[in-house]
């Protein structure tokens, strides 16, 4: 049995309130999903909000994602969350997949497979507006974890920032907190609480970490190394932000889009803005990328992947360095490939970068698909306006408004298949078909694959392959005369919708 329903009085309960409301992670009136394994943290995390949700001015929903990957033990977790919730007389949403059989499809490894399909199905949830947001329960332990594990697969400054607070419709709100202190508070209230037998597992590296490596620093080199390498983390995020909003003005300004091309000029990579004395001291290196402005040029080559691919995963130091070399040494006519596809190529005073076509070496040389006029192109979505994208292989104009959707939401004649524009990862990538595109459409509960609308809508086998649709961060969100994905549609609450429209030339 559960002890009594405390009230927010004790110290602990009083500074996670504090903190809350500082922080606004969640917000009066708002329904919020709390994910609870089972184990220690995320059922102090559950204990937590649930006392303090009256003066937080809350509700509260149960959130459990059942991996399956420990049989019978996975399953009595499973059913240890949905008692709890039901004895604190909360809403238990509980979501199963088979992760084995995902990572073996998609070749990731096991413990990313988890957590990819484990975030899924919280958006999911978020995106059917079943919870405004999702709390999850990383500690403070947590984050020295992660940095560490980072330092030891080596890392640059970014990786240094750990485990971000908020991320979307993600929030973690225990981050300042020591996982030992979470757990004399379920003491306190006489909880329980699961235990999961893989993080004793050592053969894990992230295991040793919290078995070994960090109390052998707390023990032999400070107390307090958890608290100040999670500082680190927090200093570090704090610069991400810096440059994260540099790069990507100078990305905006510098770089130019044509035919699903990104090129900028070798002199604005390499010297990506002025500063204030552009002197060299006495005997510097001519290479200027030796100076400053390499930390600029650096990221933005990164931005540039990005814009092509929707993520900078696999682009390492070596990667960067080789389009430095090509940019400062190489002639016209050279080029080097990336990972995911990315070619650069020299072209004069131009770096010119793409995706592999047809025939490339690289793993996703048949990304544009198998057609010889098959096409894809980068947008990049205006804050208000619209941008229209010419694309000659379907002799038209696809035009993306971004519009006020709090007034067009009151018109009954507004347009049933807007985007939320806050959900899409800019920039955008408007292409053509190819074998094996599916999301889950609006108002549906599976994911479909477009070949299966496609014979659904009678749409015919030779208009299919050019057949346009449009992907954000890697995953298709609309597709022409189809509802668009369930996840990123416009609804109640939608501060800006995007509208979709179609002109022949």
């Amino acid at each position: 049995m559960l002890s009594k329903k405390l009230t927010p009085g004790t110290a602990f309960e009083q500074r996670m309130l504090q903190s809350l409301r500082q922080e606004r992670m969640v917000l009066p009136g708002a329904r919020v999903g709390v994910a609870v394994s089972g184990g220690a943290d995320s059922v102090a995390l559950l204990r937590l909000l649930e006392s303090l949700r009256d003066p937080l001015g809350i509700a509260l929903v149960v959130v459990h994602f059942n991996h399956g990957l420990r049989g019978a033990e996975s399953d009595a977790d499973a059913q240890f969350v949905a008692d709890l919730a039901s004895n604190l007389g909360l809403e238990c949403i509980v979501g199963r997949e088979d992760v084995q059989a995902a990572a073996t499809r998609h070749k990731w490894n096991l413990e990313d497979a988890a957590r990819r399909l484990r975030y899924a199905f919280f958006e999911r949830l978020v995106g059917e507006g079943r919870a405004a947001r999702i709390v999850v329960a990383h500690t403070a332990d947590d984050q020295a974890e992660t940095v560490l594990a980072h330092l030891l697969r080596g890392t640059g400054p970014t990786g240094l920032a750990g485990i971000y607070p908020a991320a979307g419709s993600i929030v973690r709100p225990l981050l300042h907190e020591r996982r030992e202190d979470l757990r004399k508070y379920l003491r306190g209230i006489g909880q329980a609480w699961r235990e999961d037998s893989t993080n004793l597992d050592v053969r894990r590296v992230r295991a040793r970490i919290r078995e070994r490596l960090l109390p052998l620093l707390e023990q032999d080199f400070s107390a307090h190394a958890v608290d100040r390498l999670a500082r680190l983390a927090g200093l570090a995020r704090e610069e991400e932000v810096f440059w994260s909003a540099l790069v990507e003005d100078r990305f905006r300004a510098l770089v130019r889009t044509s035919a699903g091309k990104l090129g900028i000029r070798v002199r604005d990579l390499l010297s990506p803005m002025d500063l204030c004395s552009t002197e060299e001291s006495p005997g510097a290196a001519p290479d200027k990328t030796e100076q400053p402005l390499r930390a600029v040029t650096e990221r933005l080559i990164r931005r540039l992947c990005h814009g092509l691919r929707g993520n900078r995963r696999g682009i390492t130091a070596a990667h960067v360095k080789q389009v430095i070399r090509l940019a400062s040494e190489s002639g016209s006519g050279r080029r080097v490939e990336l990972p995911g596809g990315v070619l650069v190529e020299r072209n004069f005073g131009d770096l010119v970068f793409s995706i592999a076509g047809r025939g490339a070496s690289s793993e996703l040389a048949t990304l544009n698909g198998s057609r010889p006029d098959a096409y894809l192109y980068v947008v990049s979505l205006p804050a208000n306006g619209a941008v229209t994208v010419s694309v000659p292989e379907l002799r038209s104009r696809v035009r993306l408004k971004v519009i006020d959707w709090l007034i067009a939401e009151r018109d009954t004649k507004s347009e049933p298949t807007a985007l939320d524009a806050d959900l899409l990862l800019s920039p955008l990538v408007l292409r053509n078909w190819r074998p094996g595109d599916s999301y889950r459409p609006r108002g549906r509960r599976q994911i479909q694959k477009l070949k299966k609308m496609f014979v659904a809508g009678r749409i015919p086998s030779r208009d299919r392959g050019l057949w346009p649709v449009l992907e954000s961060g890697g995953q298709v969100v609309w597709a022409r005369g189809m509802p668009p994905a369930e996840e990123f549609c416009a609804r109640a609450g939608t501060r800006a919708g995007v509208v979709i429209e179609e002109d022949r030339f």
